[in-house]
């Protein structure tokens, strides 16, 4: 297939297309920075942050994730904003008289669309995750109401089907626990349990001993103690597990959260369907930037009397229902409703068909 080569108007709307996208990110990025610093300062103060670590650590790693957060919506803006004006402007018009069809007229917006697709496919995939880790870890050391909440207090794991790990006030510092049980289910019934208290652990073994520990059996409604041997035992659990899951997960590549998903089914967790959803948003929502940006020139491009407003007010509106679409559909995936492929990316789908039915009545 031959694509056409890229002309004067074609420079001109993607330079118009990217040049508002880069303004409207920009200056969105200006207004949360400082609300943002407004908000932690006192933060920064008491906690003594370097300003080093404030603009390099933080802010450095926070502005990819902002914009990747809100680059759908921006680049949805963007084309309703310089489109609408065009048409209002009868530039539209003039083009489509020149004998440009409307599905030559889009060559520039997908070209723009596939360049902000491939920047946020990258982030997502490679530059977001490590960012997020330097994020956390400032976070974790500056801001105080997250200040040294590496761990849930309550752990609750699936390490291997059937089998349990519950922990409770893990310590890093401490490299151990205030609570360790080791349950074992047998068809959905408690068949035993190893439970002891202030549990030390070896990172590099995986080993956990504590002084004393007790043994409960169960058989049927009969429970038997025994209460006299010291807990040392192996546990097919990393430490990186120990933490918050959720966001572990948002500071691995797209190859790590790979691997980890795939040590996470050997396991049995219950999960999966939490990652998998991760997984597919790193995909899927990057892909959302051809729909919207289609959507956007079928609205904005047909001269209305309510002129630029008008088209910004209906693409604010169908942008951010597909964004609160998209997070529903999620949660379904995660309450086990729906498989995470489907809930992630029905959205996009959904949005395809009204993408090309608006595409359809687009003027001519």
């Amino acid at each position: 297939m031959k694509f056409p080569g890229v002309k004067i108007i074609d420079r001109y709307i993607i330079r118009k297309f990217l040049g508002t996208y880069v303004f409207a990110i920009a200056l969105i990025i200006v207004v949360v920075v400082i609300f943002d610093a407004a908000e932690k300062i006192d933060d920064f103060i008491e906690l003594k942050a370097p300003l080093s670590k404030i603009i390099l650590q933080y802010y450095f790693n926070f502005i990819p994730f902002f914009i990747n957060q809100f680059s759908g919506l921006f680049t949805f803006i963007a084309v309703i904003f310089f489109t609408s004006k065009m048409a209002y402007q009868t530039e539209i018009i003039a083009i489509l008289s020149a004998g440009v069809s409307f599905k030559r007229l889009m060559w520039p917006y997908f070209l723009s669309a596939a360049a902000i697709t491939l920047l946020s496919l990258g982030l997502n995939l490679y530059v977001i995750p490590a960012a997020n880790g330097e994020r956390l870890k400032f976070e974790m050391n500056y801001i105080k109401r997250i200040k040294g909440i590496k761990y849930d207090q309550h752990i609750y794991r699936q390490i291997e089907p059937g089998t349990f790990i519950y922990i409770r006030s893990y310590s890093d510092d401490k490299q151990g626990a205030s609570y360790f049980a080791l349950e074992s289910y047998e068809d959905n019934a408690m068949v035993s349990s190893l439970e002891a208290a202030n549990v030390k652990l070896d990172p590099e073994t995986g080993r956990w001993t504590a002084p004393r520990s007790i043994r409960r059996t169960f058989e049927g409604e009969k429970e038997t103690f025994d209460n006299t041997q010291p807990l040392d035992t192996v546990v097919n659990l990393s430490t990186t597990e120990l933490g918050r899951v959720e966001e572990l997960v948002k500071t691995m590549n797209i190859h790590q959260l790979g691997r980890f998903i795939a040590q996470q089914k050997i396991k049995g967790s219950d999960m999966i369907s939490r990652f998998e959803v991760e997984r597919h948003n790193r995909f899927a929502y990057p892909v959302s930037t051809f729909i919207l940006t289609i959507i956007g020139v079928s609205l904005s491009s047909r001269k209305v009397r309510g002129g630029t407003g008008l088209h910004i007010g209906i693409g604010i509106v169908l942008a951010f229902s597909f964004i609160l679409f998209s997070k529903f559909a999620e949660e379904f995936a995660k309450g086990g409703l729906l498989p995470p492929y489907v809930s992630v990316w029905i959205p996009n789908f959904i949005y395809a068909f009204i993408a090309y039915y608006l595409y359809k009545k687009a003027p001519k």
